[in-house]
């Protein structure tokens, strides 16, 4: 188990004013990359379908685009409240899950702990460290499942503050057993606990009711995966109504636009695409995974995600020999326990037959 405070000075100071947490902290890990495949940022293949793109369209065509949109959201807040069956009161949208993140750590970690696995999805951290917070970080189980009794261990070690637990985990794509994470979450008491499920329509998983059981516990949920509304940018929490109410002080105000609730509103309409492209995510992640089975030199490793991680001997050279045949992944080498791992996202039929030659072309 990891603690650093998030505030470490740089040497040199970079810039007089600003916050020596922010001088210390690099920018997200991200380089945008052209490519004719692109399987790094766990997108969907597939943009929102025609007829439904075309018909929001004509919608955003007959709003006023001179007025505010709602303070909050709530047109489209009461909206996603009835596909997900949950109290209007209790739903929170921002533009983007991650946004709900940044709160979630002004919330409950500012001068307190944001508490995570090792490794985890970058945002958790990159936000504590930004903000200023306690960031303790317990390393999964060789397995890469929940080390749960290190997690409770640093619950009671540690004052209150965010803990995060992703299912299915990102970067991994391992999926806990539900009495792992039900054991978890019942020892946070006292902590805002954040069950991120940006991916568990590709999993199966849904933990709304050990949400409901607890008032400070919270479910992440987004449409930039399973939906296909990644360049719409919207996410959302599933919460008690209390915790709801406090953590929409820190949403500035207006900030999602009339254009983007339209889109979703008319994407909660027609929700069956989703479920039929998650379908074939799970095909299509089983097929590849299958294909790579008996690879001389590299392992792809299970998950539950639309994604998965590829275990290489030289992740560099694995790394440039798919950008020769024209495929980017994201590199996952530098990352505790991920040594020579690329992070693969599942793409069309078509993409995973492309990226499953370049991997037999590779010895």
């Amino acid at each position: 188990m990891t603690s650093q405070p998030a505030s470490a000075s740089p040497a040199i100071p970079d810039l007089p004013g600003v916050r020596p947490a922010v001088q210390a902290v690099p920018a997200y890990p991200f380089t945008p990359i052209d490519a004719p495949i692109k399987l790094d940022q766990n997108e969907s293949a597939y943009d929102f379908p025609a007829e439904l793109k075309a018909l929001a369209a004509d919608r955003m065509v007959g709003q006023l685009w001179n007025r505010y949109p709602d303070l909050h959201a709530e047109g489209l807040r009461a909206r996603v409240a009835a596909f997900e069956d949950w109290d209007e009161a209790g739903v929170v949208i921002t533009p983007g899950s991650n946004v709900l993140i940044k709160i979630l750590t002004e919330l409950g970690g500012i001068g307190q702990t944001v508490l995570t696995v090792r490794p985890t999805f970058s945002v958790y951290t990159l936000e504590a460290q930004l903000l200023g917070a306690n960031l303790v970080e317990v390393p999964l189980n060789t397995d890469f499942s929940l080390p749960v009794e290190g997690l409770k261990a640093a619950l009671r070690a540690n004052p209150p503050g965010v803990l995060y637990i992703t299912q299915p985990h990102a970067p991994t794509g391992f999926l806990d057993a539900e009495a792992a994470v039900r054991e978890v979450v019942e020892a946070a008491d006292g902590w805002v606990v954040v069950l991120d499920e940006a991916y568990h329509q590709y999993s199966g998983t849904d933990y709304r009711d050990l949400v409901r059981a607890g008032e400070n516990r919270l479910s992440l949920r987004t449409f930039s995966k399973a939906w296909g509304l990644a360049g719409v940018r919207l996410g959302y929490a599933l919460s008690s109504p209390r915790l709801a109410a406090h953590l929409r002080k820190l949403v500035s105000a207006f900030n999602v636009g009339v254009l983007a609730q339209v889109a979703l509103e008319v994407a909660l309409e027609h929700p069956g695409y989703v479920a039929e492209r998650a379908a074939e995510v799970r095909r299509e992640r089983e097929r590849v995974y299958a294909a790579l089975q008996g690879h001389p030199v590299w392992t792809a490793l299970p998950s539950q995600a639309n994604f998965y991680l590829l275990r290489t001997p030289d992740a560099d050279a694995a790394y440039r020999h798919l950008r020769s045949c024209g495929i980017v992944v994201r590199r996952q080498d530098k990352l505790p326990m991920l040594g020579g791992c690329l992070r693969v996202a599942v793409g069309s039929p078509a993409e995973n037959d492309a990226f499953i030659e370049a991997a037999r072309a590779f010895r």
